[in-house]
């Protein structure tokens, strides 16, 4: 990826592209600018079209103006022609669709034709006619929208009659003449991309449009401004009304440029964005995880205002408002979710599913406890405060104050307790208190038990002092006793949830009004003749918020500025003029800002430079659709899920303790570790609770990701390591960088080590040594398998039933596996002579001297597929060409060299010598494979009996009742169980090995490690023996992680330090390849070890890769909510509107201080690409 100031904004090919959107959103819909040449009567169509809302309009206009008609009659006949004209324009483009899908066209495909390119065969032509106005795609649609098409333009009429004007602006003609004229240009944009053809809109909220709501979003705010005209005219003498109705009549004007610059927008997100201010700014509540959650805790929490109101008992009202707001606080979809565990606990199969379910269980049964507790303990003393001590008056010695006193060290308390459990103080300066070393291993955790302390007694403070000091508060304020009043629901409603919604926030709020009211006791202002403390509250909530919001985009819109001049990758030759426009008109950029914080908006920086612009309101989420729903799955994202459940755990103590400062829906943290990137996004707060989504990033492989990574990694290291340098406060050196750090999580996860087997797999001696020791793993494994399946002897019937034919070779490369395929590869092998030309001195990879080139018979096809992101991972490999061009090319092994002699079908009978060896025997069917009495003979010689006897010994039987004779110490006696597991090891070995006494190749243990094996007869027989190819694998794979242990660790003493090894192998371990779903389910199942083989291409050895379950202290710090907002508003902008999707763009390009690609990379797909997002986690705070 090109990275410097000299990568194009905008990719060349789209600048005339983007010119034509930009001019057809601004007419709203007519294409007067096209990427070909068109007939005059194209665009003179769309004229007419366009003013036709005007000119039905002006024929009630002039009859109204000559005393014909009323206003009522012009409004009615003007839409009654508008409906007439939309229903003739609508079956027009249904009639010429219906003769386009009738004409038989030949297609002509053109790779170089333009989106653009139209064949305009007439004036009245279906293709023009399909130009002109594309349909609807539902009937409801061609209905609905014609008759509001009526609806508009006789409300538009209405709107703009020229009497109206003149009595608005005091018979002012050139404001009225100006308002008539731009006035119906506004309602002709409204109308054309209504019924004609609806444009793109800059204000783009969803990917696609699918129920063409985008149609209605423009005749919706003309329908606004409309309706506060009706109220003045119907509604009583009101100047405020008036006055709102004369400035609504000039901001009309302009609705086009707000819709050509996106600042109005879409329904969707207006509705979306409405309900969120009106929960959490009027009712006290909080944004939400979902849209359905939103919707119904709206209709809840306006039920429970309204219902405030007609209670007549002051003391009905305040227990009322404290029940329910502290009801409506909690996360009640907890309650099913934990009896659904409760009853499902007994039927899960796996023990760690058990534990996890009675454990939640209990969880949420101890805080049902504990919520319970409280919500009794609050109505009860709200309800006798109240009726006790309700009605005295506010003074400065009252009760009421002394809580105020109170109120004012619990807030300061609280949050000095908040800034001393983070690395850096107001982010500035460090923390001398926060421990040194953040290494658990150093004694981070011991050293950090000071701060849990104090996180605890914080955590007692907020969760339990401040809200019932709050709640005692607002029970002794005596304008409760006003009833019945509009104001009491409006105001103590809000307040009365916030103590347990946003504590935090509640008390700064609490504490605020409390001053003002002590300082402005005795003046007689508005604010203590007019306001009652719930209305105080009220307005003190709102300009607290927009507060936070000013500052926090004023600081991104700072960083976006100062850093387009010093950061030299950012400089532009624009950067200049665009600094001095923005210093010149710095009044300008701050009226942007308070606008922006205002409408509690993105401030979208357009293409990421100094140029900002006004973006459309949307919900905190900033992403339409449920949280999680998509997602980029790779084979990466398997360690995500694994690591998020103790994540989970280590953020409810950081979010209740205050260590991750001021947690809030909309906030956003960041995690580091290794190749790993977590973000994590708050979407929702309640009471002891919130819902965070949970993101992981990929590491991807260019130079603006990785420059990002190394600066996320410096800003860490420096704030959580500082080696041996004295502990002393100094500055934060990355601050205004929009990530803080601020402390770390102990969380288990994976660590990834990955080591160059130079030295190892490449000594002769080492390979030597591991061929003879697979046939005691494999002994191992055999016996063990067989012990965990002792059940009972198998029948000669049931073995001929389960016995099958030798598969040929496509009828084994046909079978879909889900473990490691069975590999056997024939093609460019070479002789076994050939395998002796390989010395010592050769490089590990070097090509053969000699290649054969015919194809062994009956070879199978390669198979092998492999894990993206992991040592396995062969994309650019391609299979055989790989191994032609890195590996030694492998001998089709026993070939030419062994006959094979004529043994009967079935193995001959064995006896044995007790029921015990009986159980024990490897199945019949092992022991059919195609093996000379020669072999048998040469591989008893080098069988290892010791240590056969050794793991025989070592097993422990269960006592069985119908066993007549015989004992488990008989099994080291017994030469027939002992020749039943020869035959059984003899063609896993010749399988794995060869026939030949030779070396095996580094190549060719790769090779088989990964389950490509060359073709044999032996491998043949044991492609149709999946169980048993499957535990030989498993024992080669366990040889080569004994090889490299043992040339790590040195050799063992004895066996039994050797089956000690084994065993750990099989409980603590998995040893296999990341391409498998068998390592998948391992992480999930958190195996403490895992290992597997690779292969670096680039420097051309083995390498290995171990993956080890531990605890680490995750850093995490704090982004700027605002920044990220921002970079998304402009992504959504640049993706959906100038369709900017080229990779090395501007606005893709690192920024050090922004963050840029991964705050882009962590945005929901299709903008983003992350590659797991979680469902919104529900994260318990007690």
């Amino acid at each position: 990826m090109r990275m410097g100031p000299d990568v194009p904004l905008l990719d060349y090919h789209k600048r005339d592209f983007l010119l034509r959107r930009l001019t057809q959103t601004a007419l709203g819909g007519p294409r007067l600018k096209l990427g070909q040449s068109a007939p005059p009567y194209v665009f003179v169509n769309q004229v007419v079209l366009f003013l036709m809302p005007w000119v039905l309009g002006g024929v009630g206009t002039a009859l109204y103006q000559v005393g014909v008609l009323q206003d009522y009659g012009t409004a009615a006949l003007s839409g009654g022609l508008m409906l007439a004209a939309a229903t003739v324009v609508q079956g027009t483009a249904t009639g010429a669709r219906r003769r386009r899908a009738s004409a038989q066209r030949v297609p002509m495909d053109s790779n170089l034709a333009d989106e653009d390119v139209w064949e305009f065969a007439g004036c009245a032509g279906s293709e023009t006619v399909k130009f002109l106005i594309p349909g609807k795609k539902y009937a409801a649609n061609v209905v609905g929208h014609s008759v509001l098409a009526g609806v508009l333009c006789a409300l538009g009429t209405w709107y703009l009659l020229p009497n109206r004007l003149a009595s608005l602006y005091g018979s002012n003609i050139g404001a009225s003449v100006a308002l008539f004229v731009f006035g119906w240009l506004t309602v002709c944009i409204g109308e054309y991309s209504l019924i004609v053809n609806t444009p793109a809109e800059t204000a783009a909220f969803q990917v696609l449009d699918a129920y063409e709501i985008t149609a209605l979003m423009r005749p919706f705010y003309i329908l606004v401004f409309a309706a506060v005209d009706l109220a003045d005219r119907f509604a009583a003498d009101m100047p405020g009304l008036k006055l709102a109705n004369q400035v609504l009549h000039v901001v009309f004007l302009g609705l086009p440029v707000f819709w050509m610059l996106g600042v109005l927008p879409p329904l969707d997100a207006l509705f979306l964005w409405g309900m969120e201010q009106l929960l959490e700014l009027g009712l006290g509540g909080s944004p939400m995880s979902s849209d359905v959650r939103l919707l119904g805790m709206v209709l809840v929490s306006v039920g429970a205002a309204i219902a405030s109101y007609f209670i007549p008992s002051s003391v009905g009202v305040v227990v009322f408002m404290t029940g329910f707001g502290f009801a409506l606080s909690l996360d009640l979809s907890q309650a099913w979710f934990a009896l659904k565990l409760v009853a499902n606990r007994c039927l899960a199969v796996k023990k760690f599913q058990d534990a996890a379910a009675c454990c939640r269980a209990q969880i949420w049964w101890r805080a049902t406890v504990f919520s319970l507790t409280v919500f009794a303990l609050a109505l009860v003393e709200a309800g006798l405060l109240h009726y006790e001590l309700g009605s005295q008056a506010f003074s400065k010695t009252s009760i009421q104050a002394v809580i105020s006193y109170v109120l004012m060290v619990l807030l300061l308390v609280t949050w000095i307790l908040r800034e001393v459990q983070t690395v850096y103080l107001f982010g500035i300066f460090r923390n001398p208190f926060y421990p040194k070393d953040v290494t658990i291993a150093n004694g981070f955790a011991a050293k950090q038990k000071g701060l849990s302390r104090i996180g605890a007694f914080r955590r007692i403070l907020t969760t339990v002092v401040s809200p019932f000091a709050m709640i005692a508060f607002l029970s002794l304020d005596n304008s409760l006793h006003r009833l019945p009043s509009v104001y009491i629901p409006v105001g103590f409603t809000r307040s009365f949830r916030m103590v347990w919604q946003n504590t935090e926030c509640a008390l700064l709020e609490v504490v605020v009004v409390s001053a003002i009211q002590l300082l402005l006791f005795e003046s007689d202002l508005w604010w203590n003749r007019s306001l009652n403390t719930g209305t105080r509250l009220l307005l003190v909530g709102f300009i607290r918020n927009r507060l936070f919001q000013f500052v926090s985009k004023l600081q991104f819109a700072i960083t976006v500025l100062w850093t387009s001049w010093t950061e030299k990758k950012q400089r532009r030759t624009s950067s200049a003029p665009l600094i001095i426009l923005n210093v010149v008109f710095f009044p300008v950029l701050l009226t942007l800002v308070v606008l922006c914080a205002l409408l509690s908006s993105p401030l979208l920086p357009l293409f990421s430079l100094p140029l900002f612009l006004i973006g459309f309101p949307r919900p905190v989420r900033s992403w339409p659709g449920p949280v999680g729903e998509t997602t980029y799955l790779c084979d990466d994202t398997v360690y995500y899920q694994q690591m998020v459940p103790s994540l989970a755990t280590a953020l409810q103590a950081a979010f209740s303790s205050g260590s991750l400062g001021f947690c809030s829906p909309g906030s956003h943290y960041l995690c580091r570790f290794q190749d790993r990137l977590v973000w994590i996004h708050v979407v929702e707060r309640g009471f002891a609770y919130c819902h965070v989504n949970i993101k992981g990033l990929e590491l991807e492989e260019t130079s603006c990701h990785t420059a990002e990574v190394r600066r996320v990694d410096d800003v860490f290291e420096t704030a959580f390591e500082y080696g041996d340098q004295p502990r002393r406060p100094s500055l934060n050196r990355h601050f205004g960088n929009i990530l803080t750090p601020s402390t770390v999580l102990p969380t288990k996860l994976y660590s990834d080590a990955r080591n160059v087997l130079s030295g190892i797999i490449d000594l002769p001696e080492n390979r030597w040594q591991m061929k003879d020791d697979f046939t005691k793993v494999l002994l191992w494994v055999l016996v063990r398998h067989r012990r965990a399946n002792l059940k009972r002897p198998e029948s000669p019937d049931e073995a001929r039933k389960r016995e099958s034919p030798p598969l040929t070779p496509p009828e084994v490369s046909s079978k879909t596996r889900e473990r490691t395929s069975i590999r056997l590869s024939g093609a460019d092998s070479l002789s076994m002579e050939s395998i002796d030309d390989w010395t010592d001195n050769s490089h590990l990879f070097d090509l053969e001297p000699g290649r054969r080139t015919s194809k062994a018979p009956g070879s199978l096809p390669m198979l092998f597929s492999s894990l993206p992101g992991s040592v396995e991972i062969e994309e650019e490999l391609e299979g055989d060409r790989f191994y032609k061009s890195m590996l030694p090319a492998l001998p089709t092994l026993g070939t030419g060299k062994r006959q094979v002699s004529r043994r009967p079908a079935g193995p001959p009978p064995v006896t044995f010598n007790s029921r015990c060896s009986e159980l024990l025997a490897v199945p019949r069917r092992w022991r059919t494979a195609p093996c000379t009495d020669a072999e048998l003979k040469e591989m008893g010689q080098t069988f290892p009996e010791n240590w056969f006897h050794f793991v025989l010994r070592q097993l422990c039987f269960p006592r069985l009742k119908d066993d007549p004779f015989g004992s488990p110490g008989d099994l080291t006696e017994d030469p027939a169980l002992r020749e039943v597991y020869l035959q059984a090891v003899l063609p896993c070995w010749i399988g794995m090995f060869g026939a030949d006494c030779s070396l095996p190749s580094p190549g060719q243990i790769f090779r088989t490690y990964n389950g490509d094996i060359p073709w044999s007869t032996c491998m043949r027989w044991l492609a149709g023996k999946e169980e048993l190819f499957q535990l030989a694998l498993k024992a080669f794979r366990y040889t080569v992680k004994l090889m490299v242990d043992k040339a790590s660790l040195g050799p063992f003493e004895n066996h039994k330090e050797l089956l000690s090894c084994l065993e750990g192998y099989e409980n603590d371990w998995f040893v296999g390849v990341a391409a498998e779903k068998e390592w998948q389910q391992a992480v999930l199942q958190e195996k403490p070890f895992l290992f597997s083989l690779g292969f670096d291409t680039e420097k051309g050895v083995c390498t290995s890769r171990t993956l080890t379950l531990q605890e680490f202290p995750l850093p995490v710090g704090r982004l700027c909510g605002e920044a990220v907002r921002g970079q998304w508003a402009n992504l959504s902008w640049e993706m959906l509107y100038a369709t900017n999707d080229d990779e090395e763009r501007f606005s893709m390009q690192a920024h050090l201080f922004l963050l840029r690609n991964l705050t882009i990379q962590a945005a929901d797909p299709p903008h983003g690409s992350p590659i797991y997002s979680s469902a919104p986690l529900h994260v318990p705070l007690l």
